[in-house]
């Protein structure tokens, strides 16, 4: 079995890989997304992350779509002490902002799509900077200490403004950030490494990266000649354009060719071994595509290995 790893300062032990459930409701229709979160499960993940506003850019969608199918599968199995579920709040369509009255009203909303009393990692989803972090960080207290919230957590916010949350709450002794959610892979990596990485190494902070696999380009499924049927083919396809995102492949199937591993299960192995990194998410429509991203957990790469792909995504 994989062993989990503990979130930064929490008390929660996680699976290495976290389950993204941007597609639940989306790209991966209710019946689909049970048998996912059943195949994941069952090999040991844990760790499940979704966000109130998932999948309200569908027209005629609201938002909380994904929570609702989350909250519907942790019923139907009965498994809700077995799973860490993260959500987050400000970008739903009713709920949007992070006024302490707004983040109260869009938690109470999450805990009944979710259909359950608490929270275990709740991430401000994007920092509103007009809002002062003492009220942000005030309300999310609030919900600790009644108990909807087990966790709190950050997402897409400034280096100072972390900063700021984080003096705040040890000055006053309230509830303190104990994870980072950073856009980061290895053809996104000025998007967390710098300042935001020193940050959260410096603070204990754990680093659960979104766009893991870069949009599906790290599975290596997205190369020249070749068209790839999916909603977010665009954006990966635009790597290939780029001398790095060649470099980085050629680099990935030489290295998964030594393993005899999949592409993407490399890329998220390096994404492991970086410095603050405990678990990137990936997101799976099939269960087909899940064994590629559960391998992170079993996949060792030497040092060299390591060091070959943070040369060729340099």
């Amino acid at each position: 079995m994989t062993s989990l790893r503990t979130l930064g300062s929490s008390d929660l032990q996680v699976f290495p890989l976290a389950l993204g459930g941007n597609v639940f409701g989306w790209t991966a229709d209710e019946e689909t997304s049970f048998a996912v979160l059943d195949a994941y499960t069952a090999a040991g993940g844990n760790f499940v992350d979704t966000a109130d506003s998932y999948s309200a850019w569908i027209e005629g969608h609201k938002g909380g779509e994904s929570e609702t199918i989350i909250g519907r599968w942790l019923k139907a199995r009965g498994n809700r002490s077995d799973v860490v579920i993260a959500t987050k709040v400000s970008q739903h369509p009713q709920y949007q902002g992070l006024t302490a009255a707004n983040i109260k009203a869009a938690a109470d909303a999450s805990l009944r799509r979710l259909d359950t009393d608490h929270i275990d990692l709740y991430y401000t989803h994007f920092d509103k900077p007009e809002v002062p972090v003492e009220e942000i960080i005030g309300a999310l207290d609030e919900l600790v200490k009644a108990g909807k919230v087990r966790h709190i957590a950050a997402s897409n916010i400034s280096p100072e403004r972390l900063q700021a949350s984080l003096d705040f709450s040890e000055r006053e002794g309230l509830a303190r950030y104990v994870a980072l959610q950073p856009h980061y892979n290895l053809v996104s990596r000025d998007t967390y490494e710098g300042p935001l990485q020193d940050l959260a190494a410096r603070e204990g902070l754990a680093a659960v990266p979104y766009f893991a696999l870069a949009s599906g380009f790290l599975t290596g499924k997205y190369r020249p000649g070749t068209t790839v049927e999916s909603a977010r083919a665009g954006s990966a396809a635009r790597h290939l354009e780029s001398e790095r995102g060649q470099k980085v492949l050629t680099a990935l199937d030489e290295i998964a060719g030594a393993h005899e591993a999949p592409v993407a299960t490399v890329a998220l192995a390096w994404l492991a071994a970086q410095p603050t990194v405990t678990a990137p998410i990936s997101s799976a429509r099939t269960v087909e595509q899940l064994p590629a991203l559960l391998g992170v957990g079993e996949l060792q790469l030497t040092t060299e290995e390591v060091d070959r792909l943070t040369q060729a995504s340099a």
